[in-house]
């Protein structure tokens, strides 16, 4: 009987120890810098190395704009394919998972004028 919880025990540790681990990698980063998330970010994750669980931060005003999870045609077209995710209190944060992720303005004209990103998450 000793033995059983002491697997159990050494399995709850391993556990924990690799949920620590994969919580420590985390970064969090805020779109467009202090400028936060504007026209003409576009280029705003180029050269940045982003992990599958980091976190994007983006800053702006709920009136003037929104966020939308969108897929890679809707990034390409600068539109909301039905059922995409829309944010919009001007301080969502967004974590992103493992390959491409990608995210518009859906305000008239405003994706068009760069105001999206795609981001690679390893």
């Amino acid at each position: 009987m000793a033995r059983g919880r002491g697997s159990a025990m050494a399995v709850t540790v391993l556990l924990c120890m690799l949920l620590h681990s994969e919580m420590a990698h985390a970064a969090t980063y805020t779109v467009g810098g202090a400028g936060g998330w504007t026209f003409n970010v576009s280029g705003w994750p180029k050269g940045k190395r982003f992990r599958a669980g980091d976190i994007l931060v983006f800053n702006y005003s709920p009136a003037a704009h929104n966020v939308v999870a969108v897929s890679k045609v809707g990034y390409n077209a600068c539109t909301t394919p039905r059922g995409s995710k829309v944010y919009q209190t001007g301080k969502d944060r967004i974590k992103l998972v493992k390959g491409q992720n990608f995210f518009i303005c859906s305000f008239t004209g405003h994706c068009q004028s760069g105001m999206k990103i795609a981001v690679t998450a390893v």
